[in-house]
């Protein structure tokens, strides 16, 4: 009767090499929560958001399950759609004068932004918070040249 020996080492499972994921590795979580479209039911400069609404709405709901979606009357104001984000930022974007791709166009824009504040691309001047090695240079500390 062989006896049956327990190993010297823990086997070690695939399961525990994993690494944990991030976003934009293997899994990817969307930034924004929530659009809120509103419009006008009696303005002509909504009537463009009308008919997205009417004919586009519930094919973006059910591309974009993760995102809530709103549609509110705001009545005598210009139609406006806002994104709200997981970092707690909103993003407003008015729609009066777009034709609906142009308004498709602007709500793929909130659905694929970040929400983050954006950032001139302009370099700001350098500051040191160090003195120089050569120290400051004045002509009002330099000693006058001497004949």
């Amino acid at each position: 009767m062989a006896s049956r020996l327990s190993p010297v080492t823990k086997p070690i499972f695939r399961a525990q090499l994993a690494s944990k994921h991030s976003n934009g590795h293997v899994a990817f979580v969307p930034q924004i929560r929530k659009l809120v479209f509103e419009y006008s039911q009696n303005w002509s400069s909504s009537a463009n958001t009308r008919s997205y609404l009417h004919n586009s709405l519930q094919i973006l709901a059910r591309a974009n399950p993760h995102v809530e979606v709103v549609v509110r009357q705001r009545n005598n104001r210009q139609p406006i759609v806002r994104g709200f984000y997981l970092n707690d930022n909103e993003k407003v974007i008015p729609l009066n004068g777009f034709e609906v791709t142009a308004i498709e166009k602007k709500v793929q824009l909130l659905l694929d932004s970040s929400g983050a504040k954006i950032k001139s691309l302009k370099r700001r001047t350098v500051e040191s918070t160090a003195e120089s090695a050569r120290g400051i240079w004045s002509g009002l500390h330099d000693t006058p040249f001497q004949i």
